[in-house]
Formats: C-alpha cells, sequence, structure tokens
C-alpha cells in the first residue's frame, strides 16, 4: 500500500476535482476515477469507469492494483437527476466501492462526503444539525443517508477505516450550473457579454443556510486523510446561518452588473428551511476551522463563471 497514493472517485466533478487540486498540491500520487474524462489533467492520473455500473470484480482488480492509502469518495451528484438515476449516483456508487473493497485485503482510510441534510433541516434554535438524530426530508437527503449508512457498515465490518464528512450547502468557484447560485451567475455572465440588462426569476429566496467554500471543504477532506478515523459524523460548514436572499445579492453586486432580481411565490409553505453547522466537532477530530469568508467564496465563484468552465455537481 502506497502511504501517498489517494484515489478520488467522483473527481471531475464540483467537488471532485477541488480535492484533487489540494491534494495534488500537498504532493499526494492522486487517481481521478470518473465517467467521463476532464478536458485536461493536472498533476493526476485519470481512469474513466462508471462505478456504478462496472463489475465488482473489475473495481477490486484495479484498487488491488493501485493499493491506495485513502479513498475519498465524492460521487453522488444530485443536478438532474430524480428516481433510480439519483439512487444510483448517491447510493449505487458508493456500495460498488465498498463491495469491491471486500474483495480485497485493502482497509483504507475511506473519506466519504455526505450532507447535513440527512438530518433533516434544523430549526433556528437547533445549531448543529449532522449531530442531530436522522431526519431526512427530500429523496436526495434520504439517498445520502442511506450511502452513509453503508459506509459506517463497511467499517463495523473492518472493510474500511471511516472519516465521514456531513457537508453543508457548498459553493465557490466551478460551482454546478443548475444551482441556484450557479443559475443566477449564468444570468450575469449571459448579460455581461451582451452588455445588457439581467432578469433573474427565482423561488422566494426565503432560506437561510450554512454556506461553505469548496477550497475549504477540500481542506477538510485533506486534514481527514491524516487523522484517526472515525465513526462519528462530522459536520463542515462556516457554522453560521446566511439568508440565500444575501447571498444572491452579494453576487450580483459583485459582478457589477446591472439586475432586477423577482422572487416568485413559493409552491408552498413548509417547514423553515434553516441549518447552521457546529464547528466544535471538526475542530477536535480534524484540526480544521473554514479560513474564507462568504465574499471570498461568492468572488472566486463570479471570476469561474466568467472563465465559462462549467463542472459537474460531483
Amino acid at each position: 500500500m502506497s502511504d501517498n497514493r489517494v484515489i478520488v472517485f467522483g473527481g471531475t466533478g464540483f467537488l471532485g476535482r477541488q480535492v484533487a487540486k489540494n491534494l495534488v498540491a500537498a504532493g499526494h500520487d492522486v487517481l481521478v476515477v470518473a465517467r467521463n474524462a476532464p478536458r485536461a489533467t493536472t498533476g493526476y492520473r485519470f481512469r474513466a469507469i462508471d462505478v456504478s455500473g462496472v463489475r465488482p470484480g473489475e473495481l477490486a482488480a484495479m484498487l488491488a492494483a493501485e493499493r491506495p492509502a485513502a479513498i475519498v469518495n465524492a460521487t453522488g451528484g444530485k443536478w438532474g437527476l430524480t428516481g433510480r438515476g439519483l439512487e444510483a449516483s448517491c447510493v449505487g456508487a458508493t456500495e460498488a466501492i465498498l463491495t469491491a473493497l471486500a474483495m480485497t485485503s485493502l482497509v483504507p482510510r475511506f473519506v466519504h462526503l455526505g450532507s447535513v441534510l440527512e438530518c433533516g433541516l434544523a430549526a433556528p434554535d437547533a445549531p448543529g444539525a449532522a449531530q442531530r438524530s436522522s431526519r431526512p426530508a427530500s429523496e436526495y437527503d434520504r439517498f445520502k443517508l442511506a450511502a452513509t449508512k453503508a459506509v459506517l457498515e463497511a467499517a463495523a465490518q473492518g472493510t474500511v477505516d471511516p472519516v465521514v464528512l456531513r457537508l453543508a450547502n457548498v459553493t465557490g468557484p466551478g460551482v454546478p450550473p443548475a444551482s441556484l447560485l450557479g443559475l443566477v451567475a449564468g444570468s450575469l455572465v449571459a448579460a455581461a457579454r451582451r452588455g445588457g440588462h439581467a432578469n433573474i426569476e427565482l423561488t422566494a429566496l426565503d432560506a437561510r443556510r450554512d454556506y461553505v467554500d469548496v477550497r475549504d471543504v477540500a481542506e477538510a477532506i485533506r486534514a481527514a486523510i491524516r487523522v484517526p478515523g472515525t465513526t462519528v459524523p462530522i459536520a463542515i460548514g462556516r457554522g453560521e446561518s446566511v439568508s440565500v436572499r444575501t447571498l444572491v445579492a452579494m453576487l450580483v453586486d459583485i459582478s457589477q452588473v446591472p439586475a432586477t432580481v423577482v422572487e416568485l411565490p413559493a409552491p408552498a409553505a413548509g417547514a423553515e428551511d434553516w441549518t447552521r453547522v457546529d464547528l466544535r466537532p471538526a475542530r477536535e477530530l480534524l484540526g480544521w476551522t473554514p479560513q474564507r469568508t462568504l465574499s471570498e467564496a461568492i468572488g472566486a465563484l463570479w471570476r469561474h463563471a466568467l472563465e465559462g468552465d462549467p463542472v459537474e455537481s460531483r
């Protein structure tokens, strides 16, 4: 087993690409595994594998040949997916990796990227959503929880040495074009290029969420490779709840593109959409705290959007 080798599954998407970049900069031998090859590889190797569709023996053979010290599971994209497609992305890919690992003698560090929404939406008086009992609300959240449970079951069987990171909303350079801030950025870029005014219609921006820069998330993942494994999921965010309306206004302001944002009525009233991460476990178990402000994250998002380099969600 190579102490320096890391395989990043889903390494061409929004999260995975930043993870691979961070690990390469830190001197790791990185192999990115994803369905489609990136436009360019910078400092890492790449293998095109549809993880949720490949035969377990083939994936096991690849893992046995590579002998990674750590695996980062950045699979689980959601944009444009529903039903079986979403389940394959969130659960099928994770289970395929775990099944293949069980066919080898390897027990690598397994950094699994989950979601704070596996635990449902918090109430304003209940910080630390990732530490509460699991109450996922959406189809995506339920599938992410199922993937996390599969990782922890594999850990109990001795197949992996886990660190589960439950991520808050992630933003920054390369944000998925179909996400809320990605849609806003796309409208602003189009208006900037034609020298006109952006008219942006969005569903009511009443939610308050914990947003964290993707580059800070990549640093948390690198920390998770170094520290002792744990079966206690660790929440990753900025530890503050921010109005989504404020973030949209910040993006418009940073872009300096004339714009009108119209909020359409929400389809139906529901539970208050509010999240805030408790950062104490991340500080204590990872030695990690976020370093970038939301202004820095949104500024990097805008500069990247102007460059016109969209990526997958994960």
